[in-house]
């Protein structure tokens, strides 16, 4: 059985390969025709648009189409080997379709691990170049829009910015409230907090801070003073578009528990992407069983059908995750239960289809 097991590892892997290849060498291509005004406009430098850019495009996209890729390559190996009746033979040899399951699962760890260590490591260090390269080239110049905002810096201490120019660093109308269970203990107001790089603080102009102590309140007042507001700078009103995907699986750590720590209500996303790259070699597992499993039997629509059938599962379980990833980010369900629901819809769907689908 090793030689046979050696047969299908190699077909599964080098199939999957090509299949990554052709829907890359598709994608880069329109990816092209759709940027090229921009990247003509901008001067872009053709080593940075080959070296910056495309090369870090490709791994990206590889890994998040990965779902798709490794589901037809699954299906195409399989119900070739059906057309060709060689799972018939290799059942009427006397071993078991469970057998006939293991160089599968074998090539779908190989690839999960591969996956894992990419999503882990290389692919957000990849995106840092990527989207740096995009910010310059390909996106319009940032201008933070957000009014009345509103963030939790701390357990106790919450502040408030009517609004914020990021291309002078300086917040209007800004509020902060110290806050201990239900009972306020202190009150500031400015009408501007402007941010200085040599002291890495805030000045505050034109402020007024109020003091609480049981029915007793205490005002003070000013035209200037340096403050520090604990988990607040100029960072926090950039672009921060796709951020959470330039972090490493240990950088990500690091932040969640930051953003934790001081009661930020963003940190959602962050989970996500977090447990993501956790629940997907085991997705990988998943569809690559359920591939074999729909593709076993000898198709009289022929290969296309079945290939065709893979494209639709693969589509459902990437619409699955994003209603899933979608409720969560909106606070809905838990967001490890949002990226572990594809994976456990389909190991169930598996499981049925085990038993169900003749062979």
């Amino acid at each position: 059985m090793k030689i046979l097991d050696w047969y299908i590892i190699k077909k599964y892997l080098s199939t999957f390969i090509f299949v990554v290849g052709i829907l890359m060498a598709i994608i880069v291509v329109i990816d092209v025709v759709e940027k090229m005004d921009d990247f003509i406009k901008r001067n872009a430098p053709l080593k940075a648009i080959i070296f910056d850019y495309y090369l870090n495009f490709i791994p990206y996209y590889a890994n998040l189409l990965s779902p798709i890729t490794v589901f037809i390559a699954t299906v195409f190996v399989t119900a070739q080997l059906a057309a060709r009746t060689e799972i018939i033979a290799i059942l009427s040899s006397g071993v078991s379709f469970r057998r006939v399951l293991v160089p599968y699962l074998i090539g779908s760890c190989v690839v999960g691990a591969m996956i894992f260590y990419l999503t882990g490591w290389v692919i957000p260090n990849a995106n840092k170049t990527r989207l740096a390269f995009e910010k310059k080239y390909t996106k319009d110049q940032f201008y933070f829009s957000g009014r009345n905002i509103h963030r939790k810096v701390a357990p106790d201490l919450y502040v408030y910015l009517e609004s914020y120019d990021n291309s002078r660093d300086i917040g209007y109308r800004f509020t902060e409230e110290k806050i201990i269970g239900t009972e306020m203990k202190a009150k500031l107001f400015a009408q501007s907090v402007t941010w200085i790089p040599e002291k890495s603080k805030w000045k505050l102009t034109d402020y007024r801070i109020h003091t609480f102590d049981g029915l007793k309140e205490t005002i003070s007042s000013g035209i200037q003073k340096d403050t520090i507001v604990p988990n607040l700078v100029p960072a926090d009103f950039g672009n921060n578009y796709m951020q959470y995907e330039t972090y490493t699986l240990t950088e990500l750590e690091d932040l969640i528990g930051e953003l934790i720590k001081r009661g930020d209500d963003g940190v959602e996303i962050y989970q996500i992407e977090k447990y993501l790259r956790f629940t997907s070699p085991f997705a990988i597992m998943i569809l690559t069983m359920m591939g074999v499993i729909v593709s076993a039997r000898k198709s009289r629509q022929g290969v296309g059908f079945q290939i065709a059938f893979g494209f639709v599962l693969a589509f459902a379980y990437i619409l699955i995750f994003i209603m899933g990833k979608t409720l969560a980010q909106i606070g809905s369900i838990p967001p490890m239960v949002a990226v572990w629901i594809p994976n456990f819809i389909f190991a169930v769907l598996s499981f049925i289809l085990y038993f169900v689908v003749p062979r």
